[in-house]
């Protein structure tokens, strides 16, 4: 269970982790930095666990994997949005944070609400609200890539490198 940090449509990747910062090379350094053109409070407030929903086009912009790291990074379990862009999509199966595409839950949540996301199933708890949303689960494949920490995890652990 996480709170929410809630956002609006087209949050590129220069606002996620902006440019200036794409220099440091550990996630810990990305993480004091996420958010930070948006939402100068984000980094200092976001707790392990918590949930960023936005609007439409998340992850727009560049095609740079520092986006979602920075987010995952700063403990954030999800992030839940009307659409993504589509190489942040895959950047953020890629390195193992979920991400659930579901109209109703972005429009009914709001900025602090608690909720609980299954992984499994893209059931979403609005524990604030008593309501819950349903997003499309992830195929059986990219569930064990999230299981496992994101792409190069997966293929160590199953010793394919």
């Amino acid at each position: 269970m996480g709170k929410v940090f809630k956002y609006g449509d087209n949050v590129d990747t220069d606002v996620i982790i902006p440019a200036r910062y794409l220099n440091a090379y550990q996630p810990s350094e990305l993480a004091e930095h996420c958010m930070e053109d948006i939402d100068r409070s984000f980094s200092k407030e976001v707790k392990y666990g918590d949930i960023i929903v936005a609007g439409e086009n998340f992850g727009s912009g560049s095609s740079r994997e520092h986006a979602p790291l920075a987010i995952s990074a700063c403990g954030v379990c999800a992030v839940i949005a009307k659409s993504f862009a589509r190489i942040f999509y895959r950047n953020a199966i890629n390195i193992g944070l979920p991400i659930f595409e579901c109209t109703e839950a972005v429009d009914k949540i709001s900025a602090g609400d608690e909720i609980l996301v299954d992984l499994k199933t893209g059931e979403i708890n609005n524990i604030t609200k008593g309501e819950t949303y349903n997003a499309e689960p992830f195929p059986d494949f990219i569930a064990e890539l999230i299981d496992d920490g994101g792409l190069v995890n997966h293929v160590l652990k199953r010793g394919r490198i």
